[in-house]
């Protein structure tokens, strides 16, 4: 009875928190923006890409690395457990929020829709080198050529490395191929949370990363490329399309194991300097729950799972366009 009580309260408390959300955020697919409004969320990357960094992590020289940081100190205890979903969330949200009050950007998070680009990524828009992000990396360095991150030097990876690199890319389209609509639409039939996230994160989340390749295929330091965030926008938009086809059912759901594993498929090993993932702050038992707290290492406030599972709440209040 304990636990019905807590559940009640809690969907209570956000049915609550969504009603101060009035005015929710408009992301838009990134092919939807006019090219005026990719320049100017471009320049906003570019500008935390130059903000000097201010939180002492790790490694970390700019605001863009700190945000990298967040990722590369906890990529063992946030993949592959109930709170990948929304850990990412919360990231994105943290990084929308320093795009738009540390860099002048008057726009949201954007996202890509990546099932019009499946199986060939290669010939994406989004990487169109004046109002994208830059193409493929040379076959040669890696590193990419052309856009405007192709000078950009990062500080933080491979993996949890901290050495000066480039952003580099090895874009494989047949990979790719795993962000098609037919994968999208397995997950959306999935009846529970303990199955669609774990079909989320397997096929899109690595259609988009292993498609990319190289930093973007790196499954710690993944952030240092800025297509990072408009991925990790559409698999949110996904998880919130599976939330949204119930709500009420879904929209307070988490579950799945708590602990993350000591070895992952791209995933570099551990160094026994970054903590073994053991679980979270109010979450200490095996398996993950709404109480569950979100570290964002002072990028942002941190947050249990329950305050961001609803996106139109007061918190988040975002909605997604339709692409």
């Amino acid at each position: 009875m304990a636990w019905f009580l807590e559940i009640f309260c809690l969907l209570l408390l956000a049915l609550a928190v969504s009603a101060e959300c009035t005015s929710p955020a408009q992301r838009k697919a990134w092919h939807k923006l006019t090219n005026a409004e990719k320049s100017a969320y471009i320049n906003a990357e570019l500008c935390l890409m130059k903000t000097p960094a201010t939180l002492g992590l790790r490694g970390a020289k700019t605001r863009f690395d700190e945000f990298q940081s967040i990722h590369q100190l906890q990529a063992y205890s946030t993949h592959f457990v109930g709170s990948f979903l929304p850990f990412h969330r919360l990231m994105l949200h943290a990084h929308e929020t320093a795009l738009r009050n540390e860099c002048g950007y008057i726009g949201y998070q954007p996202y890509w829709q990546e099932q019009l680009d499946a199986g060939k990524f290669s010939r994406a828009s989004i990487l169109d080198p004046v109002y994208g992000f830059g193409g493929d990396g040379s076959r040669t360095t890696g590193c990419i050529t052309n856009g405007p991150f192709a000078n950009y030097t990062n500080s933080l990876g491979p993996g949890y490395e901290i050495t000066n690199h480039c952003i580099d890319r090895r874009i494989n389209d047949a990979i790719s191929a795993f962000s098609a609509q037919s994968y999208i639409d397995a997950c959306l039939a999935m009846r529970d949370f303990e199955t669609a996230w774990p079909c989320i994160e397997g096929q899109p989340h690595t259609g988009g990363h292993a498609g990319i390749g190289a930093q973007m295929g790196n499954g710690v330091s993944s952030p240092g490329d800025p297509l990072f965030y408009l991925h990790h926008t559409w698999l949110d938009k996904v998880f919130w399309d599976w939330q949204a086809k119930d709500k009420a059912a879904r929209v307070m759901k988490v579950g799945g194991t708590n602990i993350g594993p000591d070895f992952a498929p791209g995933f570099p090993p551990r160094p026994a300097s970054i903590p073994k993932p053991t679980g979270a702050d109010g979450d200490p038992g095996k398996v993950t729950t709404l109480t569950h707290v979100l570290n964002m290492y002072g990028n942002s406030p941190n947050k249990t799972i329950s305050e961001v599972l609803d996106i139109q709440g007061a918190y988040l209040c975002y909605e997604y366009g339709e692409p």
